[in-house]
């Protein structure tokens, strides 16, 4: 944004590539759940990548550009924390897999953790959003309930891994 000249290769230009990735792969999920509140969520998710994309693509403080706040950490957080009580708790690692829905949210919150890492390794050498971390590392662990909570709702099995096995 800004019409300044960058590098594809540049850690910004990566990094913004992933979040886009990511929403892709949202994109696919919400053409195939029939479950309306997961669509209707997934929507909003893929509005907000957008505003993680414009936040990175605009470094610096301009207030013209959509911005990732604290604000939607904590939403996030409670959505979180209102999805978690739709499914058993957790007594192993969980394989990504499930039904189609299911895997593909996986495969959404590793592409998220591939782009959080990219924010990351940016953020050490040039101005980035401070909320835009703690976003995308929510954004993923929420990618990772909504994952079970649609395998839970379409009665697929979540295949367990045991360290000891």
């Amino acid at each position: 944004m800004g019409g300044a000249r960058t590098s594809k290769d540049s850690p910004r230009v990566v990094a913004y590539g992933n979040v886009d990735e990511a929403n892709s792969v949202l994109g696919i999920v919400r053409s195939i759940s029939k479950d309306e509140e997961i669509r209707s969520l997934l929507e909003t998710l893929q509005r907000d990548l957008f505003t993680v994309g414009a936040d990175l693509a605009s470094p610096g403080r301009d207030s013209s550009v959509p911005r990732i706040s604290s604000e939607m950490v904590s939403v996030m957080e409670k959505t979180i924390d209102r999805f978690q009580e739709q499914v058993p708790r957790l007594t192993a690692f969980i394989l990504p897999s499930g039904g189609q829905a299911g895997a593909l949210l996986h495969f959404a919150r590793a592409v998220v953790r591939r782009a959080e890492r990219n924010i990351v390794a940016l953020a050490r050498t040039e101005d980035v959003n401070e909320d835009l971390i703690p976003y995308m590392n929510r954004l993923s662990d929420l990618l990772f309930v909504l994952a079970r909570v649609v395998n839970h709702r379409e009665q697929q099995t979540e295949t367990e891994w045991h360290p000891a096995e």
